[in-house]
């Protein structure tokens, strides 16, 4: 038997290193899913309860709804993985406008329009550049 060469073990080492890291990813994924199913179910108890739904609760539910979405994109390996999270910060955003309301000061409702503009922007680029050919 031949004693491994460095760059064979070196290769050993990166694979190994290379599994525990995918099933760190993969566990960690199941947990959010759990969790998420948990909140949406909690979510799902206090409208029942108050017998009325708002536009915060169906916004809440459409961020619920993107985390799923996100990790089954990873899963699937469909579309982009990157424009999940660009979704979900954009529904916080306007869900936040939302919660805020008329409190809210005039100039921070532009600066939060402004953030949800630039996001769709880049997942707008982002979608555009995963789908041409040859890029």
């Amino acid at each position: 038997m031949e004693p491994e060469t460095p760059s064979a073990a070196r290769a050993e080492e990166k694979a190994r290193a290379l599994a525990g890291f995918q099933l760190v990813e993969r566990l960690l994924l199941i947990i959010i899913a759990v969790l998420t199913l948990g909140a949406v179910g909690i979510e799902l108890g206090r409208v029942v309860q108050a017998q009325t739904v708002n536009l915060a609760d169906i916004l809440l539910m459409f961020l619920y709804t993107e985390v799923i979405a996100m990790i089954a994109v990873f899963y699937t390996s469909k579309g982009s993985p990157f424009v999940y999270p660009i979704f979900i910060a954009i529904t916080a955003l306007a869900r936040l406008i939302v919660l805020q309301g008329k409190e809210m000061a005039p100039q921070n409702i532009v600066f939060e329009a402004s953030a949800i503009l630039l996001l769709a922007v880049a997942a707008m680029i982002i979608l555009k550049v995963t789908r041409t050919p040859g890029a």
